[in-house]
């Protein structure tokens, strides 16, 4: 058992069963024992890799696409360029250098990052010198906002609820007779029809963070991508586990293990709407970083005697990789064109 599996089981023995988004809290974020308060999970010596740390290009593409947004919005100075759950700053410092090469956006810009974890904010600083943290997009400034958030839904703490023939029955995390962690069911309780065994999730604590975010687009301009694997809508379980790059049970190493869920992009959409701000639909990475034009990109670091350019660029847009897995969301000031590879969703549209 690690230190914090023995800690949740006292938990449990005194207070009883405990949610599922409880349990991923304790996991993540635990001050003493949670994964990412105690370490560097990125990169090939952590336990997953993420899309810019494979190559520049990736956060090149998407500084290119909010600096033709912030052209299309009239130059708004002084505006906030933020990222959610920043990681290494990886993607933050390819931005910075993509929008250098337009006049005045990088003076404009006041960077934060939005990054609960001390030791990642430690990081953080040894890649971009001298930046300003905030906590929670509460905390982000009432100004234009330009924003990214790269897989960063997928750790926000889920709540997995199983269709019974009695109701609805929502999934625990309990001890078994050998004081193992272990999943069961709390009792049913009444709710919408479905197939017997069903699985759906929600996560409550993604829509108060898309409302903040929504809501200072749509008061003083600017825009947000949001890149996370997910659906439409999504149904099923989706609750997992990575550790040192291969899947494992998510009860079995806790504070060790990287625990995500798929996201579903719908009800975030509808929370950004509900805010004011437009919505696009929504697009598979691949797809989205192509309408970027990121093989005209790859093709020069590769003349430039990138070797790993080529292979980077399948790797970020091939079907079989990142291209289909990932899917992008834009939002955007309700009075502005949409930010470049997006369409807008739909008024009432329920699917993508």
């Amino acid at each position: 058992m690690t230190p914090l599996a023995r800690l949740i089981a006292s938990r449990i023995r005194l207070s009883g069963p405990l949610r599922l988004d409880e349990y991923m809290q304790l996991c993540l974020l635990h001050p003493q024992h949670g994964y990412y308060a105690t370490r560097d999970p990125f990169g090939r010596a952590g336990d997953f890799i993420t899309a810019p740390e494979i190559s520049q290009m990736f956060g090149e593409m998407i500084g290119l696409a909010l600096a033709q947004t912030w052209l299309d919005q009239g130059r708004p100075a002084p505006f906030t360029l933020a990222e959610i759950g920043p990681g290494r700053g990886t993607l933050m410092a390819d931005i910075l250098r993509a929008i250098r090469i337009v006049p005045g956006m990088a003076e404009a810009a006041q960077v934060t990052l939005v990054e609960a974890s001390a030791h990642l904010r430690g990081v953080q600083r040894e890649r971009l010198g001298d930046i300003v943290h905030a906590g929670t997009a509460a905390e982000l400034p009432e100004q234009p906002l330009f924003l990214v958030a790269n897989e960063f839904f997928d750790a926000l703490p889920i709540r997995q609820f199983q269709r019974m023939p009695e109701g609805w029955a929502e999934r625990i995390v309990a001890l078994d007779p050998q004081g193992r962690l272990s999943l069961g069911l709390a009792a049913p309780e009444p709710g919408p029809d479905a197939p017997l065994g069903e699985v759906r999730e929600t996560c409550p604590s993604a829509l108060p963070v898309i409302a903040e975010i929504a809501g200072r687009i749509a008061r003083h301009g600017g825009a947000a991508i949001l890149i996370d694997y997910g659906n439409w809508n999504g149904r099923g379980d989706t609750f997992q586990a990575l550790r040192q790059h291969a899947p494992e049970d998510p009860l079995a190493n806790p504070g060790e293990a990287d625990l995500t869920a798929h996201v579903d992009f719908l009800p975030l959409a509808h929370a950004a709407r509900a805010e004011g701000a437009q919505v696009s639909r929504m697009i598979p990475q691949g797809p989205w970083l192509e309408r970027l034009d990121i093989g005209t990109r790859a093709a020069r670091l590769a003349a430039a005697g990138d070797a790993g350019a080529g292979a980077a660029l399948h790797r970020l847009t091939a079907p079989g990789e990142m291209g289909q897995l990932f899917k992008v969301l834009a939002l955007w000031s309700p009075t502005a064109p949409a930010p470049p590879g997006f369409d807008p969703l739909e008024t009432h549209a329920d699917n993508a």
